[in-house]
């Protein structure tokens, strides 16, 4: 077997000595993301190019691990990873980073998706094979296992000059309002929605794309068949829940949850409510295609609406 020549060959984890760089969990990142063949597939998207040529994986892959160290713009990314050519080699100037975030065109971003969820199924199979195994949240005291947790909520990313599609936002501020999904289980941004800073809160096909997004990047291998979407009251139009019916199959269990904020006018509607009034709901599951009818008594300050499998003030089993 010949000596590996990659660039964490002879790596070390050292608190003195010579050689020390700073910003060392950049290391790590660079390092779990050429593990599941994330550096790789990226490259390929880009394909080939000429021999010297820096790695477009790397360009990028350095780009992600220095905006998760804390560097704020291109010029910052550059500055942190000099630090690190001695360990990684050149992962290219800011001027390579932004000629290759502008040469990617929308036939680029789907092979670059596909790209991540492929690297991402590597990930969750190491996570799965861990003694504890995938993560599992708990929630209201109870562990939900085998239930992976989706999380929808928008973002107001604040701007200082006038940049591309940076508004006036609701808060009062400028810049812009974006989309984004996560995963609970592990804290994983599967997607971001880029939107001006007056995008709507409540944008039902902005939450619908998001949503689409991230189940596209779940591995879906039989193991991860039961998902919880939620969603704070942003989330609460008639066209996001209707989405988040139909998304239940045979084969995958979805329930959600939706917020929403109580105000005088709701107050002053329970108030006028008859002792007593209880209203019927109705739930229904893919395994259970009958529906079962419950009563639920109106709470003074309701905070979820129920999707299929999951009533008001009820969890996932």
């Amino acid at each position: 077997m010949g000596e590996t020549t990659a660039w964490d060959a002879r790596l070390e984890l050292t608190a003195d000595g010579k050689g020390l760089v700073a910003n060392a969990g950049v290391v790590l990142l660079r390092k779990t993301a050429d593990a599941v063949g994330l550096t790789a597939r990226i490259s390929e998207v880009f394909g080939p190019g000429r021999v010297e040529r820096i790695c477009r994986g790397a360009v990028l892959v350095g780009a992600a691990s220095a905006i998760a160290a804390g560097a704020r713009n291109l010029s910052q990314v550059e500055r942190m990873l000099a630090h690190h050519v001695g360990t990684f080699g050149s992962c290219g100037s800011d001027s390579t980073l932004w000629r290759t975030l502008d040469s990617i065109d929308e036939r680029a971003l789907k092979r670059l998706s596909r790209a991540r969820a492929r690297s991402r199924r590597t990930l969750w199979r190491m996570l799965a094979a861990r003694p504890g195994g995938l993560p599992w949240l708990h929630v209201g005291g109870k562990r939900l296992h085998g239930w992976v947790v989706v999380d929808l909520d928008a973002t107001i990313v604040g701007c200082h000059s006038r940049k591309q599609n940076a508004t006036g936002t609701y808060k009062g501020g400028f810049g812009h309002h974006h989309l984004g999904g996560w995963i609970a289980n592990t804290g994983e941004s599967l997607s971001i929605l880029p939107r001006p800073g007056n995008a709507g809160s409540n944008t039902a096909t902005d939450h619908v794309t998001v949503l689409d997004e991230v189940l596209a990047q779940i591995p879906d291998e039989g193991r991860h068949s039961k998902l919880l979407v939620r969603i704070d009251g942003a989330g609460a139009s008639h066209d996001t829940v209707s989405h988040l019916e139909r998304l239940g199959t045979t084969r995958r269990r979805v329930a959600w949850t939706i917020g929403w904020t109580i105000t005088s006018v709701e107050e002053a509607a329970i108030k006028a409510l008859p002792s007593g009034y209880g209203c019927p709901t109705s739930t229904r599951t893919a395994r259970s295609p009958r529906p079962s009818t419950t009563t639920t008594r109106p709470a003074t300050r309701p905070t979820a609406a129920a999707g299929p499998g999951l009533s008001t003030g009820m969890s996932p089993s």
